[in-house]
């Protein structure tokens, strides 16, 4: 073995993620519900693992909103596992909050074709990671988003080094402690796992940590951003029969109008929810509904203020 191969080893061994537990040698050998208990009880302690990193996470969120309320955009960069949650996480944002598709991004090393095989070698690339940011020519309002369990992916690395380098905000995410994502980036977030069930199957308890982690960056930003109401999407885009069924929902919800209040409001805004909504409370017309909307930068509640209601 060469030189090279022998230090990702020792690196790899000395990762928390990647860490053998002797008590589980035998797992194969269990009965079934068995397994399951374990590895229950392996998840249940993922929550207090992202608990404990709050803070951090918190003040990554306020600083990905502030630029994004600026115009800029966020994108999420990764390999395997991480790199397919970041796609998810930003494939859901369109229909959850009515975002353009290029404002959230995730790009997964190897491009599209990764998502459902492996791309040899893409993930130890930083290059790679420099190229696909390059299309996006990324500005000072943009945010990017390094993922990665064990901290250490090229790929990951080098998206956060090459973002930082242009002047961009950048956010590691790991799940080892002391790794070279997090500092690579202005806000290290590292959600400590422990090793998990499978030796170095980190789309177990790293993933899950990972997603939970993704779920607040994004979630908690388009509530920033004005996104919601309280907590209803009303943003949301009414692109099918079952979201169109909960567009009505969400306006009867937040106003408590009756049927035809909901329909006739929903008409004359376009089937848009949150101006529906300002129509219904505030007593306008859909075009004014709509001026009161964008001066307030698309925030409901400061419309509703500007309304006098």
């Amino acid at each position: 073995m060469t030189s090279a191969p022998r230090r990702l080893q020792a690196e790899l061994a000395a990762l928390t993620t990647e860490a053998f537990r002797p008590e589980l040698a035998e797992i194969d050998r269990l009965p079934t519900l068995d397994i399951a208990r374990l590895m229950n009880g392996e998840d249940s302690g993922v929550p207090a693992a992202v608990s404990a990193r709050l803070p951090e996470i918190a003040a990554a969120i306020d600083a990905v909103a502030e630029r994004m309320a600026r115009g800029g955009r966020l994108v999420y960069a990764g390999a395997g596992t991480a790199g397919r949650l970041g796609v998810l996480d930003a494939s859901e944002c369109p229909p959850t909050f009515n975002t353009d598709p290029a404002q959230v991004v995730g790009l997964i090393a190897g491009g599209p074709e990764a998502m459902v095989t492996s791309v040899e070698g893409a993930e130890d690339s930083r290059e790679l990671a420099g190229r696909d940011l390059d299309a996006l020519k990324l500005t000072p309002d943009d945010t990017v988003v390094g993922v990665s369990a064990s901290g250490r992916t090229p790929y990951a690395v080098g998206a956060v080094e090459y973002a930082r380098a242009l002047g961009a905000l950048t956010i590691g995410l790991a799940c080892n402690e002391h790794s070279a994502l997090a500092a690579a980036a202005e806000h290290g977030i590292e959600v400590v796992v422990g090793p998990e069930l499978i030796t170095g199957s980190t789309r177990l308890k790293a993933g899950t940590a990972q997603k939970l982690v993704l779920n607040m960056l994004s979630t908690i930003t388009m509530i920033r951003l004005g996104k919601t109401y309280g907590n209803l999407m009303v943003d949301v885009r009414a692109s099918n029969e079952k979201l169109r069924a909960r567009s009505r929902r969400i306006v009867a919800l937040a106003t408590g109008a009756s049927d035809e209040e909901i329909e006739r409001a929903l008409t004359e805004s376009g089937g848009a929810v949150k101006c529906a909504i300002l129509t219904v409370l505030a007593g306008v017309d859909g075009p004014t509904a709509a001026r009161l909307l964008e001066e307030s930068g698309g925030h409901l509640r400061a419309a509703l203020a500007i309304a006098g209601t």
